[in-house]
């Protein structure tokens, strides 16, 4: 049965003033991964985003992931005590804009407060890169708090769409 949700674009067109930021803790790391491998990536998109469903990359194959990688992205992971944590990806596109393209937590990290480290690190990346505004999206199949802390981090709304989708 198909279920209806809500997109939410968010942007930020200034860089937000430098302040203290949030502490990540003892084994936490936070680093780029240069030259992400395909199948490395497709891990994290799964395991990060099977709460959430995200789903639109799953049929991919080995030639899409591959493509999508050499292109304008960078990928940050988040490790925990030397494993996976969390990642963000960061996309640079044509109008001089910096897309957070995906963002999150493995499962067992939800609830440890990484989330406000992450997108402030996130943003912070974003933003080293120059670009005019630094955007995302997220929906209501996200995690409840996603759209309060893009807000609380300065990311205003811009617009809002429904689309139907079959979740499996």
């Amino acid at each position: 049965m198909p279920t209806t949700v809500r997109r939410t674009y968010l942007e930020v067109t200034r860089a937000p003033e430098p302040g203290p930021a949030p502490a990540p803790g003892p084994g936490i790391r936070l680093e780029p991964v240069a030259h992400c491998p395909w199948h490395f990536y497709r891990y994290l998109y799964v395991e990060v985003g099977r709460p959430w469903h995200w789903i639109d990359r799953l049929p991919w194959s080995e030639a899409q992931f591959r493509e999508w990688l050499a292109g304008p992205s960078t990928i940050w992971l988040l490790t925990v005590d030397g494993a996976p944590g969390g990642f963000f990806e960061l996309r640079r596109h044509d109008d001089s804009s910096v897309e957070i393209a995906y963002f999150g937590l493995m499962p067992e990290q939800v609830g440890r407060g990484l989330g406000n480290f992450l997108m402030s690190r996130a943003i912070e990346e974003a933003w080293a890169l120059r670009p005019a505004r630094v955007w995302l999206h997220t929906c209501t199949l996200d995690h409840p708090a996603a759209l309060p802390n893009y807000l609380k981090q300065g990311f205003r709304s811009v617009r809002e769409e429904e689309y139907q989708v079959t979740l499996p």
